[in-house]
């Protein structure tokens, strides 16, 4: 009897890049119960495919960029936005805006690369130093991928570094850590690591400028107790969202700084003044009520204005008024054009007695509520006035000059 010849059948093990590619859209717990194809590093397999996933609402142009490799989930989620990163790039090129001025930058707090890598571009020779190992072989391969010439990563405390190092530069980046060894966060500066107000003799010895990411919550006056040299302040939000404070510090300059309020988004808002402007800007209240004819439309600024403390230059700057000197709301009479905030127009306006709003809110069975320099929260008000959420009209409830409180109804403006 003839044998047949035996036949030998090999089974080509799976990658980590092929399991990625096979599941960068199935949800990661699930994956994480299930067993993994024998050679998988389902740590890293998972590491990968979470990152991915988030850097495409945050930073589209890495996520659409092959065989970039992706940090723990928390360093994902401290890390800048490619729209953040960008705006950071803006300043650099204005502050620095020959090409012979841009030769060496270091950015010290390196973490998953993203600032350093926007702006590193910008310069001849850039230092990305970061203390954590892993974070550092990352970025490592990620420069090389993204073809970032004359990038030195630095595996090195922040501290350590600036101790030993003689190099000079032409700007000096940081964005502390704002978490303490358990893991809290923390908005004090003198609470980050590392803490800049101890380094900052030593920064501006080794660079003109030094630029200070901190934590959105810090209040500015007190920063600017601490901080020397501040040159400009930049509070940046992100469709309406405050994300960061940037502090610009310069060595050569000792005037009062410039305040930035950025809003980015669709379409990017600055509105910018000095800190004289600020000062001496008047306080200018309505005295009308704000239901008489001569109140025809109400604006609400973006966050990073309020968030800046310079709302008080927009009623010289576009001839507006406050509802009262707490409320941040402001009126005219007449539409103000672009505007940095949200524009709307007066519809009507009541006291809080039940006729009052019963008459105005008749045929309203959902509205957008919004409350400022008020006693009751959105939620309570929503309850009282048995309204669903969302639809084409605006409620402002709020105190206006004579100390009443007023539900103001709006539609939005163009």
């Amino acid at each position: 009897m003839r044998r047949l010849p035996l036949i030998r059948i090999f089974v080509l093990a799976m990658t980590n890049e092929e399991y990625i590619d096979q599941h960068r859209l199935d949800d990661v717990r699930t994956l994480a119960l299930r067993s993994a194809p024998e050679g998988i590093d389902i740590k890293w397999c998972l590491q990968q495919i979470e990152g991915w996933q988030k850097a495409r609402e945050k930073l589209p142009r890495w996520a659409g960029t092959d065989g970039l490799w992706y940090p723990p989930v928390l360093s994902m989620e401290q890390c800048s936005s490619e729209q953040t990163a960008e705006y950071k790039r803006g300043i650099v090129s204005r502050l620095l805006p020959e090409a012979s001025d841009r030769q060496a930058f270091a950015d010290l707090t390196g973490g998953y690369g993203i600032d350093f890598s926007y702006m590193a571009v910008l310069f001849d020779s850039s230092d990305y130093v970061e203390r954590n190992t892993e974070l550092c072989r990352i970025a490592e391969h990620n420069f090389s991928m993204l073809r970032l010439s004359g990038a030195n990563v630095v595996c090195a405390d922040s501290s350590d570094f600036l101790e030993r190092n003689a190099a000079s530069y032409d700007l000096i980046y940081l964005d502390p850590a704002r978490r303490d060894d358990v893991g809290r966060k923390t908005v004090a500066i003198a609470d980050c690591t590392p803490d800049v107000v101890q380094l900052q003799d030593r920064l501006m010895a080794l660079s003109r400028f030094v630029m200070i990411k901190l934590s959105p919550m810090l209040d500015i006056s007190a920063a600017l107790s601490v901080l020397r040299h501040v040159r400009e302040i930049h509070v940046v939000s992100v469709r309406g969202e405050c994300k960061e404070l940037l502090f610009v510090q310069d060595s050569q300059y000792d005037g009062y700084p410039t305040y930035y309020a950025s809003n980015l988004g669709l379409a990017d808002e600055v509105f910018s003044c000095t800190d004289e402007q600020r000062k001496r800007a008047p306080l200018r209240v309505a005295e009308e009520h704000v239901a008489s004819a001569s109140a025809t439309c109400l604006y609400e600024p973006h966050a990073s204005i309020l968030k800046a403390g310079i709302q008080d230059v927009l009623c010289e700057r576009y001839g507006v008024a406050k509802l009262h000197p707490m409320s941040n709301l402001f009126v005219s009479a007449s539409p103000v054009q672009d505007f940095p905030g949200r524009s709307f127009k007066i519809v009507d306006s009541c006291g809080f007695n039940k006729k009052e709003l019963r008459t105005m809110l008749a045929g309203v069975s959902k509205a957008n509520i919004t409350v400022r320099n008020f006693p009751t929260s959105v939620a309570e008000i929503r309850k009282k006035l048995r309204l669903a959420e969302g639809g084409d009209v605006y409620l402002f409830a709020t105190t206006v000059a004579d100390g009443s409180h007023r539900l103001i109804r709006c539609v939005k403006q163009n």
